[in-house]
């Protein structure tokens, strides 16, 4: 457990130092450059991995590393880093507060902590396994709604379910929930483990995409999973939810026996 506090701690400077790198950017014009998925990337995501990898190297460097932009650096020991300099790059362009940097680390294979920071917001949200979760450095927790009538739950793109073939999951989540919030990405997983919203749905992810989420929302007292509801980050979607909610929202979304990933 020391040891996991000290790499923690490591963590959220790691996300500060990302992060003030990132608003020197934010709000200034950046201009993307187009990936071959046709998702954007700027200097601002490039040069925040860049300071992450190097402080890892520096002072972890038996460690493994992969990152959305420069890929995979192996290691020699249990520990694994999972970095996404800009999770949210398209409101970044648009000046939208809500993008994060995002920092998970995998120990034995296993998603052991995770640190999600919002610079634009002031906000950070991290958590290591037994050491609770933790807002701006207040304990938090998921909320206890159990009425999806009552609740809220939010998706970055409620457009992207219909291409993917969710399109009826989906529906049914958006008649059965109160408030169907968008803007999610990040920040959608944060807003549950802290209990300001009930639920957030991904039709698709990439690991380091949710890297931070399985060890924050399991010690906020909720969950993260695919769809299918397997806690990894290799399912190709992701669910986050409080536990009154959990079996009822994997029920809506695997009524229909879809099993795209």
């Amino acid at each position: 457990m020391p040891e996991l506090a000290t790499l923690l701690d490591f963590a959220l400077d790691l996300a500060d130092l990302a992060g003030r790198s990132t608003l020197g950017h934010f709000r200034t014009g950046t201009r993307p450059e187009w990936k071959a998925d046709a998702t954007p990337v700027t200097v601002a995501d490039r040069e925040a991995e860049t300071l992450i990898r190097h402080a890892i190297e520096r002072r972890y460097p038996g460690h493994a590393v992969v990152g959305e932009e420069h890929g995979s650096t192996e290691g020699t020991g249990p520990y694994r880093w999972w970095i996404d300099p800009i999770d949210g790059t398209k409101p970044f362009l648009r000046g939208v507060p809500l993008y994060a940097t995002l920092i998970g680390l995998e120990r034995d294979g296993a998603m052991v902590a995770g640190v999600a920071a919002f610079p634009a917001l002031g906000e950070t949200i991290a958590a290591a396994r037994g050491l609770g979760c933790r807002l701006d450095g207040r304990r938090v927790y998921v909320s206890s709604e159990s009425d999806p009538a009552r609740s809220v739950v939010a998706t970055t793109d409620w457009g992207r379910f219909a291409p993917l073939g969710r399109d009826e999951a989906a529906t049914r989540v958006r008649e059965a929930f109160w408030v169907r919030a968008g803007w999610g990405d990040a920040y959608g997983y944060a807003l549950v483990a802290s209990g300001r919203i009930e639920a957030m749905l991904d039709p698709v992810v990439a690991p380091y995409d949710v890297a931070p989420f399985p060890a924050i929302l399991a010690e906020a007292g909720g969950h993260f999973s695919d769809w299918r509801g397997d806690e990894t980050i290799h399912g190709g979607d992701g669910v986050g939810v409080n536990d009154a909610l959990h079996e009822a929202l994997l029920a809506m979304l695997n009524l229909d026996g879809t099993q795209v990933g």
